[in-house]
């Protein structure tokens, strides 16, 4: 199970609208080994894609650089699917590569960017998807 702030959700689900019609992608890191989403890491699609994200390679290399010097590790890798639900593709299952980590997608399809969203989470593992349930919280 996913257990997020209501402030995190509710800056990812900003994220996605902001961008709406493009992806959105980004990011939230936490502890290492805790689990727990705390810093919010909003990225620029390098895609530019209605249909497709990509991380800049060189803010992806200083990013994991900077999770290794606060100690912490990617505790959600979120994006957003502007024409499809919320549910990883065959290209975002080949690209998952980080095992602890939840696959938040938020769907801004048929919304034009302004909701309701559909949110869910997932675990990729060998290219295995699993949805798991999303729990929303006021504060850890």
């Amino acid at each position: 199970m996913l257990t997020i702030s209501q402030a995190l959700y509710e800056k990812i689900v900003a994220h996605a609208r902001a961008d709406h019609p493009d992806e959105a992608c980004g990011m939230v890191a936490g502890p290492a080994g805790s689990g727990r989403p705390e810093r919010f890491i909003p990225m620029l699609n390098a895609a530019r894609s209605p249909t497709f994200y990509e991380f800049d390679s060189m803010d992806l290399l200083k990013l994991y650089r900077e999770l290794d010097d606060r100690d912490e590790e990617p505790v959600i890798i979120y994006h957003s699917h502007t024409a499809t639900e919320a549910y990883p593709s065959r290209t975002d299952i080949s690209y998952a590569n980080e095992p602890g980590a939840h696959y938040v997608l938020v769907s801004t399809a048929d919304t034009d960017g302004a909701g309701p969203f559909e949110f869910r989470s997932f675990r990729i593992l060998d290219g295995e998807v699993t949805e798991e349930e999303v729990r929303v919280v006021e504060a850890y």
